[in-house]
């Protein structure tokens, strides 16, 4: 569970793009997201594996999140195992800024 002071990153991933988002569960809105499907990260993915798109939306919303003041979050896999694309994600995430 998230909060307003350490909200939650979500992952979702489905077969062909990723998903995450940052949640303040007291209250039921997202702040911020990010997913493989969008432009800016649509343009830099072309030709990467899975696995190096993971690390772009990881490192695109952990940016979005320090615009926002948003510094430390709860990570949540979603009953992922902690490997490949949702481990590429959250190492990003980490490197860009976040905290969890």
């Amino acid at each position: 569970m998230g909060n307003l002071e350490r909200p939650r990153l979500s992952v979702f991933r489905a077969l062909n793009h990723i998903y995450a988002q940052v949640i303040d569960d007291s209250v039921g809105h997202t702040l911020v997201s990010a997913s493989s499907l969008e432009e800016e990260i649509k343009s830099q993915a072309a030709g990467k594996t899975k696995t190096e798109v993971a690390a772009l939306v990881g490192s695109l919303v952990a940016k979005r999140c320090l615009e926002k003041g948003i510094r430390k979050v709860v990570f949540d896999r979603g009953g992922y195992k902690f490997h490949g694309r949702v481990k590429a994600l959250a190492e990003a995430a980490r490197a860009a800024g976040l905290e969890f």
